[in-house]
């Protein structure tokens, strides 16, 4: 399992995923995005977002949103990995403070997240969180982690380095004559001159 930058030819996929389990696409860009992927059948695990707001007066800020684990990849480590390369993203983009907004404070304070009062968010974040609870989480709240405090848990590491699929997926099945409304018994095909 590694986690890698998304591609473009990954938007649909992210944004069907990210309809699905009923999280925020709010200005989407596939390159904001990172991606968990199964090395060894390429499986995509779970995915999440730096969004980085530049407000016309002020500073920057960087938020961690639209995180997601596939149901089958749950409970491994997989959305560790993601934060935790999210959070390394911020810190090369010059970010010691991250911020998110969510219903998840209890998952994410294993990381070193806090709760904080909305009115201590920037301005930007706060109109975010506002809009975020009357559309997509009304119980959403604000969480600060202060970059040099993050921390993985050692559980978390281990699981993520033996995850793998916990249901068997199943393959694409082959496309048959009856697929297309085609009897194969009574079909006339194109080079066929009845003779």
């Amino acid at each position: 399992m590694y986690v890698r930058d998304a591609k473009n030819r990954e938007e649909v996929w992210l944004l069907d995923r990210i309809e699905e389990m009923g999280l925020d696409d709010t200005a989407f860009r596939s390159r904001d995005y990172v991606l968990a992927i199964d090395e060894h059948d390429h499986q995509k695990a779970g995915f999440g977002r730096i969004r980085i707001h530049k407000p016309e007066d002020g500073d920057p800020v960087c938020e961690l949103t639209s995180i997601g684990v596939l149901p089958e990849w749950r409970n491994q480590g997989v959305g560790a990995h993601i934060i935790e390369r999210l959070v390394e993203y911020a810190s090369d983009e010059g970010f010691d403070v991250v911020y998110s907004l969510t219903s998840a404070d209890s998952y994410l304070a294993q990381f070193g997240f806090e709760r904080i009062e909305p009115e201590q968010l920037p301005d930007r974040l706060r109109e975010r969180l506002e809009t975020k609870r009357e559309n997509i989480q009304p119980d959403a709240v604000p969480l600060r982690l202060q970059r040099e405090r993050f921390r993985m848990p050692e559980r978390l590491r281990e699981q993520f380095k033996n995850a793998s699929v916990h249901e068997p997926v199943e393959s694409e099945p082959e496309d048959s004559p009856e697929d297309f409304g085609i009897d194969p018994d009574e079909a006339t095909y194109k080079y066929d001159t009845g003779r």
